[in-house]
């Protein structure tokens, strides 16, 4: 077991890592839109999504594996009124290659955070 940690994303806020590498494959936890340096993202669900978009790049740059490795995400927003905008952007990072997907509603995300992601990759 490999635990996965980028200074290019945000710290874990508890007691937890960015990831985990297990025989080739990456397991990451879920991303919120904070930058790297911690500080959350104003802004709507739109700008929201690109930050974490950001962080799961960076987080699966330092496991080894990318966004088309990625098998399975799991999306989780706060407000299913956002799905339409979430969408878009989302399929602005995974166009071409689409891994499985589930997207839940959730009651509160930490933070205050309109959105979290979290992916399954396969590591190169």
């Amino acid at each position: 077991m490999k635990i996965v940690q980028t200074n290019e994303a945000p710290a874990a806020i508890g007691p937890y890592s960015q990831g985990i590498v297990v025989n080739n494959m990456f397991y990451s936890s879920g991303q919120i839109p904070l930058t790297k340096d911690g500080v959350m993202v104003d802004g709507d669900v739109k700008d929201q999504t690109h930050q974490v978009f950001k962080n799961l790049q960076a987080v699966l740059q330092e496991a080894g594996a990318s966004l088309e490795t990625v098998i399975k995400t799991t999306v989780f927003i706060q407000d299913m009124n956002d799905f339409a905008t979430v969408n878009e952007v989302y399929g602005e990072y995974f166009n071409n290659h689409q891994p499985a997907r589930s997207c839940v509603e959730v009651a509160k995300l930490p933070k205050e955070a309109k959105i979290e992601i979290e992916v399954i990759a396969l590591v190169k």
